[in-house]
């Protein structure tokens, strides 16, 4: 059965998955690429580029591994197609895929699971409405002081969501939630 899944989603330590002040030239905001330092030396993202390298391997990017295995669709926000901010013009038009991307994304998907991939906003919603089945972090060890919090105003228990695995590497503290499921 397809999932709805958030993968690789790296935050710092004090809860936001991008800087402060976003903007073309800092599109996750100021510090935010270093939330990535655990995944991009990875040998996974390092074999989606023009030019590979070798990369990595170990805990890091097993995690890379397992956040692009059996994908079949992406569901994303507006924050990460452009640098606009704020509340939108018109609120006439609900995107490209009309008021129902996760029925689309399912449809798109042919029973693969889907993935979320934020920014932030968007996965608050879809946690906050419990669409959200299984949701990796990377705890980046860097604290960045302000931005976009992934997490604030959700109680994750109560919403159903519980620790299923937790795994320290040297670069992040990786850590799954899953619905409904007890750690």
């Amino acid at each position: 059965m397809s999932q709805l899944r958030v993968s690789c989603f790296a935050i710092s330590i004090d809860g936001y998955g991008a800087g402060p002040h976003q903007d073309r030239q800092n599109p996750l905001g100021v510090g935010g690429e270093e939330l990535h330092n655990w995944y991009v030396p990875t040998r996974t993202f390092q074999s989606m580029r023009a030019v590979p390298k070798e990369g990595t391997t170990g805990i890091d990017d097993d995690f890379a591994k397992r956040g692009i295995e059996n994908i079949g669709a992406w569901i994303l926000g507006r924050n990460m197609f452009g640098p606009v901010r704020g509340p939108w013009p018109d609120d006439a038009w609900k995107g490209w895929w009309g008021n129902n991307p996760l029925r689309r994304a399912k449809e798109a998907a042919g029973g693969k699971d889907v993935r979320l991939g934020g920014g932030a906003a968007t996965i608050r919603q879809y946690l906050s409405a419990k669409l959200v089945d299984e949701m990796h972090f990377a705890i980046s060890p860097l604290l960045l002081g302000s931005g976009e919090s992934l997490l604030a105003g959700l109680d994750l228990v109560a919403l159903g969501y519980r620790v299923s695995e937790q795994v320290a590497s040297e670069g992040a503290t990786h850590v799954v939630i899953t619905r409904g499921t007890q750690a």
